[in-house]
């Protein structure tokens, strides 16, 4: 049987022209991905099973209808109601929170990255789907696994669907008018080029707004570019140090190339801007290329656009985790058979695949198996994004995630850190120790 998403699937799923074409799969193309013979689970569905489940919206509007039309089979195959919600990124974290704290609302919601180590003691365990799944679909890539496990132990606590990179999107034309056929990899020559950016009046910008994954991810780039962390490996906090000092002296200096405005940015300023071609450099996932791809009026820009992974500046390598789709399931449901049922039958190649190539690469696979997609070869300015959950970056980098190194995350701790210092607030030393008091504040709370 192909498990891609033909014209005639299509239809019968009730998706239209637009979202079939965003699959970037041929109608004809068999499917590559292995699946190895491993024994199901058999869920004793409960009797009258209905779920409710909580997701962030779609960037990409093929996301939303291949989740939705996966989830309508999935009543067709075994009788159960799934109503899916689609909330905004900011919103997402806050209705988890009075989900998880008044024991009421969604069976299942799927959140962002730590969010289950946040609110450990309210989930069931999926220990039992994960094993399943990993095995049938060649093993959980290092980023799903850091995620979906509790800290030191192989007891999972959420299944990761997948996540979305932020590598550097930038103008080609622009950047070799200033003299660079691409971003320097090293510290001073990336502020080079953005001062000759500014100078040329196609500035970058990067969010230092509380933006869950534009604002948090550069925050990110920036301390372990420069080899700082939140915590050492047995989890003391090491945010007040020598190297965040260094990353946040290196903003000060980037800050004033950046275009205005970009304190108060949320997770969709920054592809605004680049549409507008307001700025020549950014950070983002797939999506700001797709929408200018698939509208006449930009596919200019499109074709000018390229992708390449965040400087590395003193790191090893390129410091790019993913922003991470992290599915969960609440003890206060009535129906967790139910619910394990439904987040297996998402992630088996007949449902998974066709939603995978949909997303165009905005969001890149869990499972190793599933890098054998077509959508990876399809265009390749998305390949890029393939490798995304291959990273051993994570938030709460160095130390466990826990239910502290989450709240830090919530919280914007390290955001405005480094946005206080770009603006002239605080300077890096006062930012970094006010940081530490904040950091160590959650870590007393969890003890």
């Amino acid at each position: 049987m192909r498990n891609d998403i033909t014209r005639r699937d299509a239809l019968a799923l009730g998706l239209s022209a637009a979202t079939f074409a965003a699959t970037g799969a041929p109608a004809n193309a068999q499917s590559a991905i292995k699946a190895a013979d491993v024994p199901a689970p058999k869920w004793a569905i409960e009797k009258g099973a209905s779920l409710k489940m909580l997701r962030p919206v779609r960037f990409v509007q093929a996301d939303e209808d291949v989740f939705r039309a996966n989830a309508a089979k999935f009543t067709k195959d075994t009788g159960v109601e799934v109503k899916v919600d689609f909330v905004g990124w900011e919103d997402i974290n806050q209705q988890t929170a009075v989900t998880a704290n008044s024991g009421a609302g969604p069976d299942i919601i799927i959140g962002f990255s730590d969010a289950p180590h946040i609110y450990i003691d309210k989930l069931i365990e999926l220990t039992d789907v994960a094993d399943y799944v990993g095995k049938r679909y060649g093993g959980w890539l290092p980023l799903a696994q850091r995620y979906g496990k509790k800290s030191k132990s192989d007891t999972w606590i959420g299944l990761p669907f997948g996540a979305t990179g932020g590598p550097l999107v930038y103008r080609k034309s622009i950047l070799k008018s200033v003299g660079f056929d691409k971003a320097p990899d090293d510290a001073a020559g990336f502020l080079d080029l953005c001062k000759k950016l500014q100078k040329a009046g196609k500035p970058a910008g990067f969010a230092l707004g509380n933006a869950v994954g534009d604002g948090n991810g550069f925050a990110d780039w920036m301390m372990w570019s420069h080899n700082a962390s939140l915590l050492d490996e047995d989890g003391n906090v090491t945010i007040n140090s020598r190297e965040t000092i260094a990353a946040l002296n290196y903003v000060k200096e980037l800050y004033p190339t950046f275009i205005a405005g970009t304190p108060s940015w949320n997770d969709v300023s920054n592809n605004r801007a680049y549409s507008s071609q307001e700025l020549a450099l950014t950070a983002n996932g797939v999506s700001l290329y797709f929408s200018l791809k698939n509208d006449p009026a930009t596919a200019a820009i499109a074709e000018d656009t390229e992708h390449q992974l965040l400087p590395k500046f003193f790191a090893p390598a390129s410091p790019m985790s993913g922003l991470t789709l992290n599915a969960m399931v609440f003890k206060h449901s009535q129906y967790p058979n139910a619910a394990k049922a439904f987040l297996q039958y998402m992630l088996e190649k007949d449902q998974y695949e066709p939603w995978l190539n949909a997303n165009s690469g905005y969001w890149s696979q869990p499972l190793a198996a599933y890098a054998d997609a077509a959508v990876w070869k399809a265009d390749p300015k998305v390949a890029i994004f393939k490798d995304t959950m291959n990273s051993t970056y994570y938030a709460g980098y160095k130390g466990p995630i826990s239910t502290a190194t989450g709240a830090v995350r919530a919280d914007y701790v390290t955001v405005q850190m480094f946005a206080s210092v770009a603006t002239g607030a605080a300077t890096p030393e006062a930012a970094a120790a006010e940081a530490e008091q904040r950091c160590k504040r959650y870590f007393r709370r969890q003890k």
